[in-house]
């Protein structure tokens, strides 16, 4: 065979992988040779844009839920009923003289005698400063201390300001917005940490012991996926008491998600279980004396952990939108906590959509995070593979 030859069938040029990384530094060089797995995964990933840009879109939308008190202009659950549906004010960043002042124009309403609605109409001569980092209503910062600081709003505390509009009993739709983000997603988060939890143990459990053990795990997954979701919410959510407080109701809805949400992950886990619990280092692990627990915890689940996390990501989106279902059909979350699905409460009725549409931007805010979630999810379980094309 000639030298030609040979490096086409042994060389770079037919190098398994080597145009796999397009980001990653060239086949052969040794950076790539002696890369971990890690590594690996995080130049797939990067190739994925579409992932990456999710990715800073979830960094973002997460970080709106952890400092929402700051970004929220007003308190979430102050009612004004003069401004009852309100329309969005918009922002404008100059006066009509050319002068830099961030402003918004005030409302005038007047209530419709045949419908007895109140019609708003923009006020130019009622002029309400916006500046950023003013002191408004008072709240604990994360339940540990007392502030008044928020990122933007009014000079004047008492004025009006509706970014994007009012509801019903005149509270702040954006305000409103931006906390719900907080419980709709820690919603996810908590939810996807115990469905993990559970599929993962019983899952292993599953998988490694087989017989008698799999078979029963297996029937109460079978049993699980086959019950219809909504009826078997609604049944779950009426056992809670109408007396619990909030805080209550919001982690019982929780971990009713995720006894129901682990079957899936489950069943993959007892799936890759079983395909790696006769490979050599578990064998030796079993003959070096380990107990079976710690193969399980210790060799089996960490040696498919970055599919594990694919998995998990794409697992947030579902607990998002079975709280918001819940909530918006009236079995989830109440008020006065705020929820995405709480918020879409007001928009139930058509006529009331047709009145404020702008009730309906909670549903805009599910959207963009389940769409960014699910993406971020696609990247990692691509990247999770790191030697596939």
């Amino acid at each position: 065979m000639s030298d030609d030859s040979e490096r086409t069938a042994f060389g770079e040029a037919e190098a398994p992988g080597a145009d796999v990384y397009e980001d990653m530094p060239a086949q052969g060089n040794p950076s790539v040779d002696v890369a971990s797995q890690w590594q690996l995964m995080r130049w797939k990933f990067m190739r994925h844009k579409a992932a990456v840009v999710a990715l800073w879109f979830v960094i973002g939308i997460y970080a709106i839920g952890l400092f929402c008190e700051i970004l929220a202009p007003q308190d979430p659950n102050e009612t004004n009923g003069s401004f009852a549906y309100a329309p969005p004010m918009g922002i404008h960043l100059f006066e009509e003289d050319g002068t830099f002042n961030p402003h918004v124009k005030g409302l005038t309403s007047e209530r419709d005698r045949l419908t007895f609605r109140l019609e708003y109409a923009v006020d130019p001569e009622v002029i309400i400063p916006i500046r950023p980092f003013v002191k408004g209503d008072s709240y604990r910062m994360w339940g540990l201390f007392e502030w008044d600081r928020h990122l933007f709003g009014t000079v004047d505390p008492e004025a009006n300001f509706f970014l994007l509009g009012a509801d019903r009993l005149g509270r702040d739709n954006f305000s409103r917005i931006i906390y719900g983000t907080r419980v709709s997603l820690s919603i996810g988060l908590v939810g996807v940490a115990l469905s993990l939890a559970i599929g993962l143990v019983l899952g292993g459990v599953s998988g490694y012991y087989g017989g008698r053990v799999d078979n029963i795990i297996q029937r109460v997954i079978e049993f699980l996926r086959s019950m219809p979701t909504i009826p078997l919410w609604m049944g779950l959510a009426a056992a809670i008491p109408l007396t619990w407080p909030p805080l209550g109701v919001y982690f019982m809805i929780t971990i009713l998600l995720s006894l129901i949400g682990w079957t899936s992950l489950g069943r993959e886990t007892r799936g890759k279980v079983m395909s790696l619990k006769n490979e050599d280092f578990v064998i030796a692990a079993r003959l070096d004396g380990v107990s079976e627990f710690r193969i399980i915890t210790r060799h089996l689940l960490p040696a498919f952990m970055s599919h594990t996390i694919a998995v998990t990501t794409l697992a947030i989106p579902q607990m998002i939108l079975a709280e918001t279902a819940l909530s918006f059909l009236g079995i989830g979350l109440q008020a006065p906590v705020v929820s995405w699905g709480v918020l879409l409460q007001e928009a139930q009725n058509v006529n009331t959509v047709a009145t404020a549409p702008w009730l309906l931007l909670p549903g805009v805010a599910v959207v963009v995070a389940v769409l960014a979630l699910n993406f971020l999810g696609d990247g990692l379980r691509d990247a999770a593979d790191p030697y596939a094309k």
